[in-house]
């Protein structure tokens, strides 16, 4: 007999060698050193350093994984999810940001990623988290439980994604925050809240 919960249709696959991957990163070194990881444990690894050399490899090719950096000159990674989720419903994406929040990693996932993972990461890291991410995404609903943020750790969260989308610039992040600066500095030397 047959357990009812469980689907015979879906079935986990973590990235095995041999298997296309595309790393897309502004960032040359991280890049690079991430595509040999990969080529050394037998993967076909392709790179692209902005969201137009990924659309073109894309085309060129569909990649069975995908991992996209959030932040990189031009169109974000957001978009680039977006576009490769509507080339391929096949190819799995995997968002990486030094820039995590919680409410980044849930637009990533809405978009169509199977996780998010803060750098830095490496190629295990990488292959773990696709693998959690289809994990995760079999789970019912109801086995999910949500915790509600702290106002500390919203907070947080909050004034660290305004600083990414202002570039990293303390001024211009403290300016639409409505706070001082120096008050601003005070607030990104704490750790983050639990």
């Amino acid at each position: 007999m047959t357990d009812p919960s469980a689907s015979p249709s879906v079935t986990l696959s973590r990235p095995q060698p041999g298997q296309s991957i595309l790393v897309v990163d502004d960032s040359y070194a991280f890049r690079e050193r991430l595509a040999l990881a990969f080529r050394d444990r037998g993967f076909d690894v392709r790179t692209a350093s902005n969201f137009d050399e990924a659309i073109a490899s894309v085309t060129a090719s569909i990649p069975r994984w995908a991992v996209v950096d959030l932040r990189m000159p031009g169109r974000s990674g957001l978009e680039l999810v977006r576009e490769l989720r509507g080339l391929s419903s096949s190819t799995q994406v995997l968002v990486l940001s030094g820039f995590g929040s919680i409410a980044t990693a849930i637009d990533a996932i809405r978009l169509g990623a199977v996780n998010f993972l803060p750098k830095p990461a490496d190629a295990d890291d990488v292959l773990d988290a696709f693998e959690r991410g289809q994990a995760e995404a079999l789970e019912s609903p109801a086995s999910k439980t949500h915790e509600t943020p702290s106002l500390a750790r919203a907070e947080w969260e909050h004034i660290h994604r305004v600083l990414a989308d202002c570039g990293g610039n303390i001024s211009e992040a403290a300016r639409r925050l409505g706070i001082h600066r120096r008050s601003l500095q005070r607030k990104l030397h704490k750790r983050a809240p639990e």
